[in-house]
């Protein structure tokens, strides 16, 4: 099993820390490191060693402290998707191919996962989905340089994973995209308990991520496009039947970006 440590960075990132549950020689692995600063103070302070970091998509507060990593550790291998905007990578990766950080006896499937940008991949071990900005807990990322067809896609593969797997997004943006979820479904119970939930861990400073799968099958309304509840309330933005599942996303994606947002 993996251990799994936050390291915060600039106002609302998640940088993940990954190094082995127990024994290990002190190598360690990061996804997305925006900012090499934190990550050099934490792994300093612990007598550790970058073995790898993890690349999910070209955004820079994802890949911008790579090159001062490289500079305290040059041997560290560099996993990131086939991506003319990534520099410095060691390892070009995509869809199915595996990724084992020196280290920690652990090896990731890559997934792809397009929408919020053209080549978005996502990393996959021990039940943990390290997914960047294609999902979010309680939301999802916008559409930049990918698709509505291809984001709304790469959430319907996700979403089929086991449910007790662990998702693992790069942003503390929970409070917020859970406002917008129930603009979409304001009587699901499980979604009233969530904002709960995460209204308490905010208050004591404590991160809302990682969330279960399945939490997210229930709150999530991008996870929820065939609802009848999340498909009325994105026909209501619409002002139009909505045919299909992609249909229910791409109103809901566009309602949050054009009202809520």
């Amino acid at each position: 099993m993996l251990r799994i440590e936050p390291i915060p960075a600039f106002a609302d990132n998640y940088i993940w820390l990954l190094g082995a549950a127990t024994g290990g020689d002190g190598r360690v692995a990061v996804v997305d490191p925006g900012d090499a600063e934190p990550v050099v103070e934490r792994l300093r302070a612990q007598n550790l060693s970058l073995s790898a970091i993890l690349l999910t998509h070209h955004h820079y507060d994802h890949q911008g402290g790579v090159a001062d990593l490289l500079a305290c550790w040059p041997d560290a291998l560099v996993a990131a998707p086939e991506d003319r905007r990534i520099g410095r990578a060691t390892l070009r990766v995509g869809e199915g191919d595996q990724v084992a950080p020196p280290g920690l006896d652990v090896v990731f499937r890559v997934l792809a996962v397009p929408g919020h940008t053209a080549t978005h991949i996502a990393y996959l071990a021990d039940g943990a989905l390290f997914c960047g900005d294609t999902l979010f807990a309680g939301g999802c990322g916008r559409v930049f340089d990918g698709s509505f067809e291809q984001l709304a896609a790469s959430l319907r593969r996700i979403a089929a994973l086991p449910p007790d797997t662990r998702c693992y997004c790069a942003h503390e943006y929970t409070l917020a995209n859970l406002g917008f979820a129930q603009w979409a479904e304001p009587q699901n119970p499980e979604l009233i308990a969530r904002i709960a939930a995460a209204r308490e861990l905010r208050a004591r400073g404590e991160p809302t991520v990682p969330s279960a799968l399945s939490l997210e099958l229930a709150t999530n309304p991008f996870l929820r496009t065939a609802v009848p509840a999340v498909i009325a309330a994105a026909e209501g933005f619409a002002g139009a039947p909505l045919n299909d599942e992609t249909a229910v996303f791409t109103a809901l994606r566009r309602w949050k970006d054009e009202r809520y947002d």
